[in-house]
């Protein structure tokens, strides 16, 4: 290493956020995960999702999955990223929010997709496939995988579905798991060579190389106001995770009663501009939370604009250099 870069490395300036991790403080090297932050990505395959697909959700909506208007205005409204998740990951994202679906009738019958309303064009094990590659191009980046929701599984056949899954990742990650007994280190993960953490929120998983479910906070308001006051309250009044990661959700949500019809009858606005225009408020409080209380992961839409990967990265060195 150059003296350049050593001087770098020890004022915590970052060169690069593709691989951010790996140019930390060595103070910083040997703390838990759980006392890092960490840019996150929530609902992060909705960039893909496959305006042909049946409705997932919400519920009241599914009878309507044959008409073709339905399904664009629901696409319109259901993006949260624009970009791929290569992109997101060389950005510096490091966690990603996967929810899981299965088509109606797929030929496949083990064949699984992404959702956000609608499903997505690329099955779950394409994505994990090249999740694994960025993984191993990148082994001093941590990366921590998300999955939740599972809808579509039908009763009969939902063990197996999980069962199989479950051992795709195994096999597919293999020695890059880190396991959900040990307290994860930028250094322990990079000394025994496990860069990838799997969350798997159901109970079929009872395998020790899986996480169990990673809490989420969330504003649970598209008033970015709200979701700053709800957030405050829940870092404030909350018990954290003992050993766990925490996900504080800056993502605006969508009513889910007839009030969702001022939003998305809009015939000239999208859930992106929304988004948009209310993500450089929630990075300010931020900067302004973070130094009142202690946050983990940040989870947002957009991940790749507005300086949102740099700012949740810059908040270690400013709390721990």
């Amino acid at each position: 290493m150059t003296m350049s870069a050593e001087n770098s490395k020890r004022s915590g300036e970052i060169k690069s956020y593709c691989d951010w991790m790996s140019q930390l403080p060595p103070g910083l090297h040997t703390i838990p995960l759980f006392d890092l932050t960490i840019p996150g990505s929530h609902d992060t395959m909705s960039y893909d999702l496959d305006i042909n697909s049946y409705i997932v959700e919400p519920d009241n909506l599914k009878r309507l999955s044959k008409i073709y208007c339905a399904r664009m205005i629901l696409r319109r409204w259901a993006i949260t990223q624009d970009e791929p998740i290569t992109k997101q990951l060389d950005a510096g994202v490091r966690y990603f929010d996967l929810r899981v679906a299965r088509k109606p009738n797929d030929t496949d019958p083990t064949r699984l997709y992404f959702y956000h309303g609608l499903c997505t064009h690329t099955d779950v094990k394409t994505v994990l496939k090249v999740i694994n590659e960025w993984a191993v191009r990148h082994p001093k980046e941590i990366l921590i995988l998300a999955l939740s929701h599972f809808k579509g599984f039908d009763k009969d056949i939902e063990m197996q579905l999980h069962s199989h899954l479950i051992n795709f990742i195994k096999t597919l990650f293999g020695a890059k798991l880190f396991p959900r007994n040990d307290t994860p280190t930028l250094k322990l993960c990079w000394d025994t060579g496990r860069n990838v953490i799997v969350s798997y929120d159901h109970k079929a998983n009872q395998d020790n190389q899986l996480w169990s479910k990673i809490t989420y906070y969330y504003g649970n308001s598209m008033d970015p106001v709200t979701v700053e006051s709800n957030l405050t309250e829940k870092l404030k009044n909350t018990p954290r995770p003992f050993k766990g990661f925490l996900v504080c959700g800056l993502n605006l949500t969508l009513p889910d009663d007839a009030s969702i019809l001022k939003y998305i009858l809009r015939c000239c606005d999208n859930f992106t501009n929304v988004i948009q225009r209310s993500l450089p408020r929630l990075l300010h409080w931020v900067k302004d939370q973070a130094v009142k209380t202690p946050m983990n992961i940040i989870a947002s839409d957009l991940v790749t604009r507005d300086e949102f990967v740099p700012t949740i990265v810059k908040l270690n060195i400013s709390k721990h250099v």
